[in-house]
């Protein structure tokens, strides 16, 4: 045998250290593109803010820069033309008590003495509110003993009293505090003390919530049904906490849908889209404003319309990510500002509906493009997020050809506001029965407003109605005469 060179030998070691080094090299890369792709992953998150993603403006840090608007050059405050708002006074019929000033002997001017003819006077009105003590009714029930068995037999109760220590005007104002005025039941309890001179326990004013959760189950049903029914409407849902599992709030959802004159709220376990069904009905047919929330993809794109202010956040993520994406970003910005301008001059009357129309195609073809190229051209995390907007792309637009619809959500993010503030002072329900009086004052109360009805009398009468055991009176509008005679 002939002696290995040892030459040979050198170069097959350094060969093979060369290979490892090479599969080193090859794994650390790996690794610092992982790396790489975590610290961008986890720079964006820390980059999120109410700008660029659905964090609520609360939640911004000190310093957070958000979108300016271009100075109008308007003064600030009401600007002329604008409708006053001011305190009318009350009818004649109305005042408790009047006091006449007589007139001046001089005139304020020219001190010269006045005794020309008398003038309309003017009106000054102050309102106040005598002492309140809660009115206390005594029922005594009389009794008899039976001569023959010594059993003693009293009169009845009225129904509307039997079982109740409080009546119907006071349990209306006290679910009112709790569920309007988002008052914990111990600020209920120290409320109705200090303002009512009305002492309370912490576990009626939980009786109490039930017994009205109860008398509301008909009309918010009602109300739901009438929703289905709807020809277009909001939906929007938002984070709450009902419960505990293992010590700690166990994760539930708040939703609503809206129309012009009815709110329906529900809580539920689930974000899914068996919820969104439930509430709007898979037979609905009208026209939905929503987010771009999955749970909303069952229904017809073409009767859907995103909201743009959340597609805003979706471009304002794409420059903050910056690359190809951030420059797309600025140019799907550009065309955003150019739709809402003319938007904004159809709702103001200064452009006609006809000429928006013909000028749309161009920004939604422009888009489109932009959104593609995003697609192809742009980062991972944006290129992702122009794929799910151009599934639902028709519904970009929907408003263009459907008069009277938005482009935005802002109306369902109005309504449903309110339970965000609830959630935040109350953290949530403790039991399905009290998520069950939460939805359902939520839904009397945002849709009494929304029909300028009083909420107190309404409550009122029905927790009245429910105690006699009659039809509690409902939620839906009422026709107004013309409307009626138009019908007709």
């Amino acid at each position: 045998m002939s002696p290995v060179d040892p030459t040979d030998a050198r170069i097959a070691e350094l060969e093979g250290e060369v290979a490892e080094l090479k599969k080193l090299v090859a794994a650390l890369l790996a690794e610092n593109a992982s790396l790489r792709a975590e610290v961008a992953e986890l720079r964006g998150r820390l980059g999120q803010n109410s700008t660029n993603s659905s964090k609520p403006p609360s939640s911004d840090p000190p310093g957070t820069q958000r979108p300016s608007k271009p100075a109008s050059g308007r003064r600030p405050g009401g600007q002329p033309g604008h409708k006053h708002h001011k305190r009318e006074l009350v009818p004649a019929e109305q005042v408790h008590r009047t006091v006449d000033i007589a007139a001046p002997r001089q005139c304020d001017q020219c001190e010269q003495g006045l005794a020309g003819r008398a003038v309309e006077p003017l009106r000054h009105q102050t309102v106040e509110v005598e002492p309140i003590k809660p009115h206390v009714t005594e029922y005594r029930c009389h009794g008899k003993q039976c001569g023959g068995c010594g059993a003693v037999s009293y009169g009845e109760l009225p129904v509307e009293v039997a079982g109740h220590t409080f009546g119907e005007r006071l349990t209306g104002i006290i679910v009112l505090l709790s569920g309007q005025y988002r008052l914990s039941k111990r600020k209920v309890q120290d409320a109705l003390s200090d303002l009512l001179g009305v002492r309370i326990c912490l576990g009626s004013i939980s009786n109490r919530e039930a017994e009205v959760a109860k008398a509301l189950e008909v009309p918010v049903a009602q109300v739901g049904d009438a929703i289905r029914e709807a020809e277009r409407a909001h939906a929007d849902e938002t984070g709450w906490f009902e419960g505990k599992v293992n010590g700690r709030a166990k994760r539930a959802w708040l939703w609503v849908v809206v129309t012009a004159h009815l709110a329906l709220f529900r809580i539920s376990p689930s974000r899914g889209s068996e919820v969104a069904k439930a509430l709007l009905g898979e037979d609905f047919t009208g026209f939905l404003t929503t987010d771009r929330w999955s749970a909303y993809n069952w229904y017809d794109t073409f009767l859907r319309q995103l909201c743009w202010s959340h597609l805003t956040r979706d471009f304002q993520s794409f420059i903050d990510r910056g690359g190809e994406g951030g420059r797309l970003g600025a140019l799907l910005m550009k065309e955003r500002d150019r739709m809402f301008k003319g938007w904004r001059r159809v709702r103001d009357g200064t452009m006609p509906r006809e000429e928006f129309e013909l000028r749309m195609p161009k920004v939604e073809r422009r888009v489109g493009r932009l959104l593609r190229d995003a697609v192809v051209c742009a980062e991972d995390k944006t290129a992702g997020t122009a794929a799910e907007i151009l599934k639902l792309e028709s519904a970009m637009w929907t408003f263009v050809h459907v008069e009277g619809l938005e482009p935005t959500n802002n109306f369902g993010e109005r309504t449903i506001r309110h339970a965000v503030m609830y959630r935040k002072t109350s953290f949530g329900t403790q039991s399905p029965e009290g998520s069950r009086f939460v939805e359902r004052i939520l839904t009397v109360v945002t849709t009494l407003r929304l029909q300028k009805r009083n909420v107190l009398e309404y409550l009122t009468a029905a927790v009245g109605a429910h105690r006699r055991g009659l039809p509690v009176p409902s939620l839906l509008p009422v026709a107004e005469p013309s409307q009626l005679a138009v019908a007709a």
